[in-house]
């Protein structure tokens, strides 16, 4: 079992790199990708706990903007973590988070909700990159909503009126660095509809022509429609198709391996990198 999207408590997943790890190798998952959000701060830990057959690929998933607005996750696998223009471009989207969280809990204070920056940062893991799973965690803790589920689905979502986008790069933008950088784009949940406005199809010229290799087909938050449109247009472009858990341990329902990606489709993803930097004992 393949799956390229899996999140740590080194962004908004409550398993710490080695946890991951483990459970991977007990599910005897046969690829595992490393996505947090806008960092590569869990990877030498999953290095380090890396055993058994498993073999590991280091990723983050990028927060990217279009010009018009819609926000778009992009991951970025098999990159170089050394490249210095990546390591920047990371860093500033994760900046760009933290003046971004001090208005959405205005915006609720201002409306009588009982959270505060400092409730935000006890809950978050030292190191993890902020994100609104974070305030999310900090709302059930202080009684205001009694599930991470349920405040984004009532408070956090796109369209939420608490809602406030950041800094970010497009998606052409990160594709850019990240085929710079010597990996492989792959976009993330594009047509999940309950999250706010999406890409339509026309959007993926463009994102093709600036070298995306392949589409999150199968995941959760698309629904069977949905699928059959990400994958007529994968088979369109020419992308590699694939299915990812986007697993975040208590954080969400999403089990590990719950959709995954063929041996297949994987093998081709691995060959677009420059290099083979597939991590195996």
């Amino acid at each position: 079992m393949i799956d390229l999207h899996t999140h740590t408590t080194c962004s908004d997943g409550t398993d710490t790199p080695r946890e991951l790890i483990n459970k991977a190798l007990s599910q005897g998952i046969s690829v595992l990708a490393i996505t947090d959000h806008d960092t590569t701060s869990g990877w030498s830990e999953a290095r380090q706990a890396l055993r058994g057959n498993l073999e590991l690929v280091l990723g983050a998933e990028i927060s990217c903007l279009t010009d018009d607005g819609i926000s778009v996750h992009m991951l970025g696998l098999l990159f170089d973590e050394n490249n210095a223009p990546m390591q920047l471009l990371l860093e500033q989207t994760r900046d760009g988070r933290i003046p971004r969280m001090r208005k959405m809990i205005e915006l609720m204070q201002g409306e009588g909700i009982a959270i505060s920056m400092e409730d935000v940062e006890a809950v978050k893991p030292a190191g993890a990159t902020l994100g609104r799973p974070h305030l999310a965690d900090a709302l059930v803790k202080n009684g205001v909503i009694s599930s991470r589920d349920e405040a984004f689905s009532e408070l956090l979502h796109n369209e939420s009126r608490f809602y406030v986008s950041h800094a970010a790069p497009t998606p052409a933008d990160a594709i850019k660095a990240i085929r710079s950088a010597g990996g492989v784009a792959v976009i993330a949940h594009a047509f999940a509809s309950h999250r706010g406005k999406i890409l339509v199809s026309d959007d993926f010229q463009e994102l093709c022509e600036a070298g995306l290799n392949g589409i999150e087909v199968d995941h959760r938050d698309h629904s069977p429609a949905e699928r059959d449109m990400l994958r007529a247009i994968a088979i369109e472009k020419n992308l590699v198709i694939t299915g990812s858990s986007d697993y975040h341990g208590m954080g969400k329902l999403n089990s590990l391996c719950e959709n995954w990606t063929s041996p297949e489709q994987w093998l081709r993803l691995e060959s677009e990198s420059d290099q083979r930097r597939v991590v195996k004992v």
